[in-house]
């Protein structure tokens, strides 16, 4: 397979005609969500080179689907990576695993007992406990979802803050151990903002 070629393609589509109004799935977000699979996997012990291949071409495809729609974009994701990665060596195992992979992202997460699932299902949430971007990024998945019409307004968003954090898990011990206490600390400042409704 020929992986460098693989993410040439989908990195150079991502740029040239992802909405710019995709404020948070755009394509900063895709190349944390590598960076950060790729830091877990090594974490967790994941060393063999063709499993990291594949772990990264899932991550740099996961939100491909925004190319073409909002709603169902995993499947849209999944449906491009069928289309093209053939045409760079990979093999239908090989797809089917990314594919895999891919769909595990959908909300809620759902990466069963697949390792790889759960470190690309952390990786794409890793920010719900980074102290440093926690809210300049949940303000961008704001303001997406309000152009879109899918978030009344802040007070809404706020509950839905509350209850997506109190429920949220993240499913290997690195990015337990790296995120959790810190994902707490923003559910209650989350609360806490909520409950004095102060705009930050």
């Amino acid at each position: 397979m020929d992986c460098l070629r693989a993410e040439t393609y989908v990195l150079d589509q991502l740029r040239r005609h992802l909405s710019p109004t995709l404020f948070y799935h755009g394509l900063d977000h895709t190349l944390d969500v590598t960076e950060q699979a790729l830091s877990l996997a090594a974490a967790e012990g994941i060393t063999d080179p063709e499993t990291r291949q594949l772990l990264r071409t899932a991550a740099l495809y996961h939100d491909a689907g925004f190319l073409t729609t909002y709603q169902g974009h995993e499947a849209a994701s999944c449906a491009l990576a069928r289309r093209v990665l053939p045409d760079f060596g990979y093999a239908p195992d090989q797809i089917g695993l990314i594919c895999q992979l891919i769909m595990a992202t959908q909300m809620p997460q759902n990466p069963g007992d697949s390792a790889l699932a759960r470190i690309l299902c952390d990786a794409d949430l890793d920010y719900l406990g980074r102290p440093a971007d926690f809210w300049p990024v949940s303000q961008r998945l704001f303001e997406e979802l309000t152009l879109r019409h899918l978030m009344p307004d802040e007070t809404a968003w706020l509950k839905l803050q509350v209850r997506f954090l109190s429920t949220h898990r993240y499913w290997t011990p690195t990015a337990t151990a790296r995120r959790e206490a810190e994902k707490q600390a923003r559910l209650a400042e989350v609360q806490e903002k909520l409950a004095n409704g102060v705009r930050r």
